[in-house]
């Protein structure tokens, strides 16, 4: 199997990959709510326990959907997927001990951890749009990280809109690329 024909089989499979960033999304809504309302310990503690549920409501929102909710058993993009999940879970105990250090840095911590994560996805699903979406993540948390500290506390709210936002043009794309599949040969010659 080539490279091509993989990417295009995850992002079939996954439909561009929008429910990932739209679990995402949500889970960092609650931890910013959290973290806004109760404490910065509770919210450290959504964030990661709430991120294993990530993959899990993804792949609840394809099935709602219908379709595929998984890649086949021994396709060749399964691994980079793990290993590009895993990445988040371990980054996360370093954005932890920021946050117990300073709690308003956990959340900038976590971004550049997950926007480093997405950068992978540029492979694994052959869509530059998920570059966009690690730089933007990553450029928000080194922002808040280092030169406005003082947006750190609501950084996790910026993260969760950043997700939420990145969802719709990851779906717009999938929808776009099901439309290019599906116009008929004769319409195309009968346009030339």
């Amino acid at each position: 199997m080539q490279v091509e024909e993989a990417q295009e089989d995850v992002r079939r499979v996954y439909r561009g990959g929008f429910s990932g960033p739209l679990a995402a999304a949500l889970t960092w809504f609650a931890a910013a709510a959290v973290y806004q309302w109760v404490s910065s310990d509770a919210a450290m503690a959504v964030l990661f326990f709430g991120g294993m549920f990530i993959f899990p409501l993804a792949t609840l929102i394809l099935k709602i959907l219908g379709g595929p909710t998984a890649l086949p058993k021994g396709h060749p993009s399964i691994s980079l997927a793990m290993q590009s999940a895993f990445t988040v879970p371990l980054g996360m105990l370093v954005a932890i001990a920021v946050g117990i250090y300073e709690p308003a840095l956990f959340f900038p911590a976590s971004l550049i951890i997950v926007g480093a994560h997405y950068l992978t996805f540029i492979s694994l699903y052959g869509m530059w749009l998920y570059g966009a979406l690690a730089g933007v993540l990553v450029a928000v948390g080194t922002v808040s990280l280092f030169w406005l500290p003082s947006l750190g506390g609501i950084s996790g709210w910026v993260g969760a809109a950043v997700l939420l936002l990145f969802a719709i043009p990851l779906y717009l794309s999938y929808r776009a690329s099901l439309a290019s599949e599906t116009v008929p040969t004769d319409v195309v010659a009968d346009e030339r």
